[in-house]
């Protein structure tokens, strides 16, 4: 299988796994109108795991280094399959409740407290589970991407003229998504051996991990999505029925979605044998700020906004740019 061999290459990796992260929900814009979250979210987790399986056939069955993809799943224990899906379980639940929170209070409510806390504990979880890396540098970063996040909530709040329609329920929900956000790269990290060169029998290896991480995404969106549909935070109720009248271009743009979205996870996991699992989950979590700079530059959603508004977005991107450049520091 594919294998990265050293530090540099890694970062670069996690960067595109930031930029991935942090630009697959252009294709739910792409899909707005009278195509509901819910339907988007079905096409969105096929995605993931088409790309997951193409994945683990190309990349992870080539090269001398590993273990073949097929190989290393018919020898993994249950315990590393446990693990991969419970990751898949409990980042399917905690982006849906982000995203419900959002729905509910705002993203000037839901991002600071849901991806900013997520981002705080998953850099803790990981970091503890793998001591790789400065921690003073990697926390400092952490800390300045946590402050951008922050000012990119409230730049939103300013610029908003819808007011949050339930702000109590939409922290609820931000903090327990944040939480479970937290732990899903840890999880598919414990089902992983952490010598891709010569795995350990019984664990995974990256592909493979992504793989059934997938499939437990997959596997819960029957559950979660369903009472979604049923019971919207926002809206009527969808049903199946709904979703199968849509035309093909619009499930093929949920897809992508769930493919970009994919190429970050298996970036970012391919990345964490040399750049250690806080650090590349740090990283990633950066998608935060490309998903601003998408709604900055791009959908031109702070035009006309004002001065002070202007200046928070300024300084968030100054917080963000030089929190990264410590993180990416703290590994070397």
């Amino acid at each position: 299988m594919y294998i990265i061999n050293d530090y540099p290459l890694a970062v670069f990796f996690c960067f595109i796994t930031m930029l991935c992260w942090g630009s697959w929900a252009n294709t739910q814009k792409l899909a707005e109108g009278n195509w509901r979250f819910e339907l988007f979210y079905w096409d969105y987790v096929l995605g993931i795991v088409l790309l997951s399986l193409v994945f683990g056939l190309t990349l992870g069955s080539i090269g001398e280094g590993g273990r073949p993809f097929l190989e290393d799943l018919s020898q993994a224990e249950l315990s590393s399959y446990w693990n991969a899906l419970a990751g898949g379980v409990v980042f399917n639940l905690a982006n849906i409740l982000i995203v419900a929170a959002i729905s509910v209070s705002g993203m000037a409510v839901a991002f600071p407290v849901g991806i900013g806390l997520a981002l705080v504990l998953g850099v803790l979880i990981n970091f503890i589970s793998e001591q790789k890396g400065d921690p003073i540098l990697l926390f400092l970063g952490v800390a300045l991407v946590t402050v951008a996040i922050v000012l990119d909530a409230k730049a939103y709040k300013n610029n908003s003229k819808d007011k949050a329609k339930n702000v109590s329920k939409g922290i609820k929900l931000a903090l327990i998504g944040g939480v479970l956000m937290s732990f899903f790269y840890f999880l598919v990290q414990q089902s992983m051996s952490l010598n891709f060169q010569s795995p350990d029998l019984g664990k995974f290896t990256p592909y493979s991990a992504v793989f059934v991480f997938a499939l437990g995404i997959l596997l819960s969106n029957f559950l979660f999505n369903t009472i979604l549909m049923k019971k919207p935070v926002d809206g009527d109720p969808v049903s199946y029925k709904d979703y199968f009248a849509g035309n093909f271009k619009v499930h093929l743009v949920g897809v992508l979605g769930g493919a970009i979205w994919c190429i970050g996870m298996a970036f970012s996991i391919i990345a964490s044998e040399q750049a250690g699992p806080a650090i590349s989950y740090g990283l990633g979590q950066g998608a935060t700020m490309v998903a601003a700079f998408w709604g900055v530059f791009v959908w031109k959603e702070f035009k006309g906004a004002s001065t002070s508004t202007q200046t928070m977005l300024k300084s968030m991107f100054a917080c963000f740019i030089v929190g990264i450049i410590i993180i990416i520091y703290a590994g070397i």
